[in-house]
């Protein structure tokens, strides 16, 4: 008995806890839509430049969001 619980509670504890690493790095990888692909050539020291894509598209959607409000304001 690990940790002094049972075996069937232990490995219900360890898969829930599987699970929900799992689920937890999907919405990680969901909200900041990582690069995942690999370069033929890696770059040069210094070179290499990182985006968060997912926000930048997100910081642009709430931008123009808020030129469209501006613009209705206006009228």
């Amino acid at each position: 008995m690990p940790a002094g619980v049972s075996w069937p509670r232990y490995i219900r504890m360890f898969g829930a806890s599987v699970l929900a690493m799992f689920a937890g790095a999907q919405v990680v990888h969901q909200y900041y839509l990582p690069d995942l692909s690999i370069p033929e050539v890696p770059p040069k020291p210094g070179e290499l430049q990182t985006e968060l894509h997912g926000y930048k598209a997100r910081e642009e959607a709430a931008a123009a969001l808020q030129k469209l409000k501006e613009e209705q304001s206006l009228d």
